[in-house]
Order: structure tokens, then sequence, then C-alpha cells
């Protein structure tokens, strides 16, 4: 009697698990965040700046004064290679 629900239990956890692993691999994709850049994205951006390299520096170094990271820092680039 006790192996029997042993067994049980064991074949139970077993179903839940299966259901649960199953579950979390037929749910969609998380959609990319609009904000975040893609790799893509970025090398055409730098391929484009690398034309004016000065102002590439200029901007850089704007973006060191201020301590920017990530996104941010693309996107300060992007606005001060922007601007004439």
């Amino acid at each position: 009697m006790f192996r029997m629900s042993v067994c049980l239990v064991a074949a139970a956890l077993v179903a839940a698990t299966l259901s649960v692993a199953s579950a979390q691999t037929s749910a969609p994709a998380a959609k990319p965040s609009k904000i975040r850049l893609t790799i893509e994205h970025l090398k055409e951006m730098r391929a484009k700046w690398k034309e004016n390299r000065p102002k590439l520096a200029a901007c850089r170094k704007e973006v060191k004064a201020k301590d920017l990271v990530g996104d941010e820092r693309w996107f300060y680039i992007e606005d001060c290679m922007a601007k004439t």
C-alpha cells in the first residue's frame, strides 16, 4: 500500500512538471522592446558615423563626460551626429 501511494505521488509530480514545461515552451515569444537597439541598426549607424570621424570623436567625448551607458549612450551619439 505504501509503495503504491509513493508511486502515485511520483507520477503526479512528473505529470505536473511535464505540463508546466510544455506550457512554458508553447507560450509565444516576448516581443522585443521598441526602445532597445538591434545589432543590425547599430551596425548601420556606426557605418554612417565612421564617415565623419572627428564629429564622432567629439560626440563620444560628450558621452563619456555625461557618463552615459547602454542604449542611452547610443541614442545620445545618434542625436549628436544628426546635429549640423
